[in-house]
């Protein structure tokens, strides 16, 4: 069916479901997290390590489950992944009041919410996202991911408001209730699989000039394929050493700024200022990752990540350490587009969502261990300093290593018809 006069192509109400989503999906139970650490640390009488182990334990769950998520949304569709994992993501943050003093049970309620939360995270909705488009899936994912960005923005204030005026477990119950009220009957109502159920083709295109559908016929690799080549490893390294150190400064850069006579006011602004460099990052690299070379694009934004945390390690002023982490930021919120989208150009889609997994799960492990780390260096060292050293590092490792990806093996359609017209002139 040609999608003409039918106004708005469907794919772009998908697009705003899946925005929804997750919204409610990792800014909730990630990126809010360091304004949670010092009031957790208080309840339960416990070190830094020791609460930012909690956050280790959330993203290991996450890491752990992606796999099986990435299986089940190729084999199932994403509607059954995504509504269940939303109920009970939902439920487990309403009985964060129920919590006794003892943190192994803070430790089981993370490990809970990451098992479950990456059944609402960029895994499942990047795979539906990805077969709605295809000449603008850098755009659509970049749109997707501003669920995520704004999120980041608002979710920090909005809990430190909620955790001074209620207590941060009556605060994770509140937000629990969003996921259920809000999240759950936006995404049953509107996520759609994919456009041939409505009768449509990717990006609204006529039968004539679309892509194959996604299923049996996609074109792409296999995932046994896709993990024993160079490229994939490639990527996964320097996906693991970018978010190692960004989420590293994410979870610690509440106490950070505390630490350095910020107000706890202000301290929340800088996580929304990295939340706003999230944004941007998203929606702006989505909209670059159409028009230019990806890998040479991420080295540009990974470059940034690796100035804003040098200049948390350099900085004294406020001014210097909030530039840094809106710099942090734009990397964060850009590695997360140029997973998905890397993924679909370099491996297609046969296996999209098996491949994304494994890949997304290099990000996560990797997201557990920078905050960790983060945390123990600041115990043995009584200061930021020498962790924050460790995370430029890597993140100068990983800008050289997205420069060593070659040319793409999936184009979008207009290329691809390109590269035909040329073999066959050339020969």
């Amino acid at each position: 069916m040609n999608n003409k006069h039918r106004g708005v192509f469907y794919g772009w109400w998908v697009v705003l479901t899946a925005a929804v989503g997750l919204f409610w999906g990792p800014p909730v139970t990630v990126l809010s997290f360091s304004v949670f650490l010092k009031p957790i640390m208080h309840d339960f009488h416990a070190s830094r390590a020791a609460v930012s182990l909690g956050f280790t334990l959330h993203l290991i769950g996450g890491a752990t489950s992606s796999a099986l998520i990435g299986w089940l949304v190729d084999r199932y569709g994403t509607r059954r992944v995504i509504l269940p994992c939303v109920a009970i993501v939902g439920s487990i943050l309403l009985c964060t009041k129920a919590l006794s003093a003892t943190i192994g049970h803070f430790y089981f309620f993370c490990g809970a919410l990451g098992v479950f939360g990456g059944g609402m995270g960029p895994i499942p909705y990047g795979s539906v996202v990805s077969r709605w488009f295809d000449r603008r899936r850098g755009l659509a994912l970049g749109l997707m991911m501003v669920g995520i960005g704004g999120g980041a923005m608002i979710m920090p204030s909005l809990a430190q408001q909620l955790i001074a005026r209620f207590g941060w477990r009556e605060a994770y119950a509140i937000l629990g209730c969003g996921v259920l009220v809000v999240c759950m009957p936006v995404v049953g109502a509107f996520l759609k699989e994919k456009p041939q159920d409505l009768g449509l083709w990717p990006d609204g295109a006529p039968v004539a000039d679309s892509a194959p559908a996604r299923g049996a016929g996609a074109p792409g690799l296999s995932a046994h394929a896709a993990w024993c080549s160079r490229t994939f490893w490639l990527m996964a390294c320097a996906f693991f050493l970018v978010s190692a150190s960004a989420q590293g400064c994410l979870v610690h850069l509440t106490p950070m700024l505390t630490d350095r006579g910020v107000t706890l006011q202000m301290a929340a602004l800088g996580s929304s200022l990295m939340g706003a460099g999230l944004l941007i990052g998203r929606v702006g690299t989505g909209y670059l990752l159409d028009r230019f070379f990806a890998p040479n694009l991420a080295a540009i934004l990974f470059g940034g990540a690796a100035a804003g945390i040098a200049l948390l390690w350099i900085g004294a002023a406020p001014a210097l350490i909030f530039a840094g982490a809106f710099l942090v930021g734009l990397g964060l919120g850009a590695e997360v587009d140029v997973i998905a989208y890397l993924i679909s150009r370099y491996f297609g889609l046969r296996a999209f969502g098996k491949i994304y997994s494994v890949a997304f799960s290099a990000f996560l492990v990797a997201g557990a261990l920078g905050p960790l780390a983060m945390g123990k260096g600041f115990d043995l060292t009584g200061s930021y300093r020498m962790p924050l050293a460790a995370l430029l590092t890597s993140t100068i490792v990983a800008t050289f290593l997205m420069t060593r990806l070659g040319p793409y093996l999936y184009h979008a359609r207009e290329q691809r018809a390109l590269a035909v017209e040329v073999r066959a002139e050339f020969g």
